[in-house]
């Protein structure tokens, strides 16, 4: 089993890109995900599969790492050919040493639309709980059993009070109250105080893990179930002194900030809280997303981001990287205030105060959106560079083989048409001289002479006149009836055929061909015209047999005459070209000739295979799938 059959029988969709990613194969998942057959993908950019035209940009970026890392997994929306969208996870492979030395992307793709959509709602569930928790900054929040007793502890707590949830979970919250409030039973007050009126609320000391006092916001509210049974107290305290240093720093890095903003004004450029909430706004950043600092500041910086970035998790992941590593950096679709998106250029900073904790991020983005048109517009200028510049060689190809066919016509006209003009010349000189000497009775064959010489001039000329005219004549892509030209060319000949007592045997296959029906009739009538110069006078054969190959239709016009050796066979179609001068078999040398231009005009192929003594047969082609239906060559 070769690697393709067994590709197209895996579950995972497969697409193989070239290297400038041009999907050239894509297995039968692939279609099955999305809708578009292997033939509408096949030539397509990687991009055809994106949301939108603008995610080439996208494309190439993915490309372009894939291509530096060797391998790059992604997910996001893949559209699909009744117009929706599936979320796809897409494996990028780069292989730039392959068995025939091509430098390629593979990929390999999956639907994870169902599983996405199951992350999306656990996320948002959690979500909720997220901002509940982050709505009320810096606080440790956990519950109590009616007598006071700790029965849960979140990470604020843990790092407000020193205590991890193991050490502390069971103990009574009296515990992080000093000596002088123990004896007072403060605790227990609190707790009574709670109960009669729903919540008691106070500033005071308590004590961390460490023995450390901290001045301390509390709230402890009373739970009551729908029975309005007295079920426990939720805790919430705050670290004022935290706050008030927190505060502090903040001051200070903002002046920083600020100074940084004041020598970068191309930038957008805005300080966030450690959570991505937006704390300070720049004029820059402003200029590029259209949100003024009232609209925007307290607002988590996803707002920026489109939504499959925020279904990937995408912000977090930056905070997170930027943390770990000590900033993040990428480019990357963002959106504006009007909702239109710019490709972006973004640096994420961690920024830290002086005890090296963590106090917020510094993000600086660029808009990159018109300096990646100018690279798309000067790389789309090059390509039409190269394609005027094929062009340009094309044309000037044809002028060279033009050139090449007038040189030649120079040098053989000289004499084809000269030496007829010699004749009838020598002949009337002849006639002069014997009527002078009175032998008036002699001169019908010089006069005969003289109109055969004339008669060959005018074929002369008017052959090398239909030669010259095919290259002006627009040609008409019809379909033509073959049986149809074939009869017409017969008819055309049927003097000579009915002189020649030929037979002539007609063999095809294919009905109707495209092309210009008159110079496809002149093709067949001149091939068929020069079968019947050379073949054998005694029992002269000729067929004619049609036959479809692949995209081509073929014509083969066979004689049993006296052949053309091996070595003048590249020469039969040069104009002017007689490899054989015999009186028996006249002619101006411009059948073949005509016979070709007609050829090239129907993009098609002409060649003779011959033996001397045994006949000759030459072929042709039409290439239908070339021609449109008006086409001027």
């Amino acid at each position: 089993m070769n690697w393709q059959l067994l590709i197209e029988q895996t579950q995972e969709g497969f697409l193989l890109l070239d290297e400038d990613g041009i999907i050239r194969y894509a297995n039968a998942a692939v279609t099955g995900m999305t809708g578009f057959d292997a033939a509408e993908l096949k030539g397509k950019h990687l991009a055809f599969l994106f949301p939108t035209e603008e995610d080439l940009i996208k494309a190439e970026y993915e490309l372009g790492l894939a291509r530096k890392e060797r391998k790059l997994v992604t997910e996001g929306w893949r559209r699909t050919s009744d117009g929706s969208q599936i979320w796809a996870q897409t494996t990028y492979s780069f292989l730039d040493e392959t068995p025939d030395s091509e430098r390629r992307f593979t990929i390999l793709f999956s639907d994870h639309t169902e599983k996405k959509m199951s992350e999306v709602e656990l996320r948002n569930s959690e979500e909720k709980y997220r901002l509940m928790v982050e709505g009320v900054r810096d606080y440790a929040i956990f519950l109590l059993d009616t007598e006071g007793y700790i029965q849960t502890w979140n990470d604020g707590a843990r790092r407000t009070k020193g205590h991890s949830a193991n050490e502390i979970i069971g103990k009574h919250f009296s515990t992080f109250y000093t000596s002088e409030d123990l004896e007072s039973k403060k605790p227990e007050m609190e707790l009574r105080t709670a109960i009669a009126t729903g919540k008691y609320e106070e500033e005071g000391w308590r004590v961390k893990k460490n023995g450390s006092v901290f001045w301390a916001n509390v709230v402890i509210t009373a739970l009551f179930n729908e029975q309005n049974k007295h079920i426990g107290f939720s805790k919430v305290t705050r670290d004022l002194t935290e706050r008030r240093e927190t505060e502090e720093h903040l001051r200070q890095s903002e002046e920083r900030f600020r100074s940084l903003v004041e020598q970068v004004t191309d930038y957008g450029i805005f300080m966030m809280d450690e959570k991505g909430r937006v704390i300070s706004w720049n004029e820059g950043a402003k200029k590029i997303t259209g949100y003024t600092g009232d609209e925007i500041i307290g607002k988590y910086f996803s707002i920026f981001y489109p939504e499959e970035d925020i279904l990937l998790g995408k912000p977090k992941f930056e905070l997170k990287k930027a943390r770990a590593e000590g900033k993040y950096e990428e480019e990357g679709w963002r959106i504006r205030k009007n909702g239109t998106r710019f490709w972006s250029s973004v640096v994420i900073t961690a920024v830290y105060n002086t005890d090296s904790t963590l106090i917020g991020f510094s993000k600086v983005t660029r808009d990159l959106t018109e300096r990646k048109a100018s690279e798309r517009a000067l790389r789309e200028s090059y390509d039409r560079y190269r394609l005027l510049a094929a062009e340009l060689q094309e044309a000037n190809t044809e002028l060279q083989e033009a050139n090449k066919e007038l040189e030649q016509f120079t040098s053989i006209v000289s004499h084809d048409l000269q030496e007829p003009v010699r004749t009838i010349k020598s002949f009337l000189q002849l006639i002069d001289m014997k009527v002078d000497a009175g032998e008036c009775n002699s001169l019908k064959p010089f006069i005969l002479k003289s109109i055969q010489s004339a008669n060959r001039m005018k074929e002369l000329i008017q052959n090398l006149l239909h030669y010259a005219q095919l290259s002006k004549e627009d040609l008409v892509a019809d379909e033509v009836n073959v049986q149809e030209i074939i009869n017409q060319a017969l008819q055309n000949l049927r003097s000579s055929i009915e002189q020649s007592g030929a037979v002539i045997t007609i063999d095809k296959e294919v009905d109707m061909v495209r092309g210009d029906r008159i110079q496809l009739t002149q093709l067949i009538q001149n091939l068929l015209s020069n079968a019947l110069k050379f073949t054998e006078r005694t029992s002269p054969q000729i067929i004619v047999s049609v036959r479809k190959k692949k995209e081509e239709v073929q014509f083969s016009i066979s004689d049993n005459g006296i052949g053309i050796a091996q070595q003048d066979l590249h020469k039969v179609f040069e104009i002017f070209r007689r490899l054989d001068t015999r009186r028996e078999y006249p002619g101006t040398g411009i059948g073949l000739s005509i016979c070709k231009k007609i050829v090239d005009r129907h993009k098609g192929r002409i060649w003779p295979e011959s033996e001397p003594g045994k006949g000759t047969t030459f072929h042709f082609t039409i290439n239908e799938a070339k021609l449109t239906p008006q086409e001027a060559v």
